[in-house]
């Protein structure tokens, strides 16, 4: 008996990733259903080589959810796992973000104006995840479901 695979669309605007940037330690970010979070979580340890040992699974009540993060080595990367967008991190607030997103952001808080030395208050986005929808801005609300400790 075959177990049928489901594969979930997010609703967000999944980037490719530019496989000429510089990544020698990028963070990713992977989203899951409940139902496949387990088989994601697998693939995540298969595919990549995961810096740091860690894996923090957050998740986002609003949108039913779950959000993987990891830093990746990317030496070692030949393909790209489903639904994973490249992300960065504000440390302070934790807050995840695409730099589209961020543009967004800036357009919105400075009267459509893009000026990437608009300072951000940072505070107001803690424990999110920043994201674009065509042109509108989504933020994910989120919460620690659990982290992962990898063996060396």
């Amino acid at each position: 008996m075959t177990q049928e695979v489901v594969i979930t669309e997010f609703d967000y605007d999944i980037e490719p990733l530019d496989l000429y940037d510089d990544m020698s330690n990028k963070l990713f970010c992977t989203f899951a259903t409940e139902e496949t979070l387990d088989d994601v979580l697998q693939e995540i340890q298969e595919r990549y080589k995961i810096i740091y040992n860690k894996i923090f699974v957050l998740y986002s009540k609003s949108q039913d959810e779950y959000i993987c993060t990891y830093n990746v080595d990317f030496g070692n990367i030949g393909t790209f796992i489903d639904n994973t967008i490249l992300v960065h991190r504000k440390k302070d607030s934790n807050t995840l973000y695409t730099i589209n997103a961020l543009n967004t952001l800036i357009k919105e808080l400075n009267g459509g104006e893009l000026d990437t030395s608009y300072r951000i208050n940072w505070s107001d986005y803690r424990n999110c995840v920043l994201l674009t929808k065509g042109p509108e801005l989504k933020k994910v609300n989120t919460k620690l479901f659990k982290i992962i400790e990898l063996e060396n």
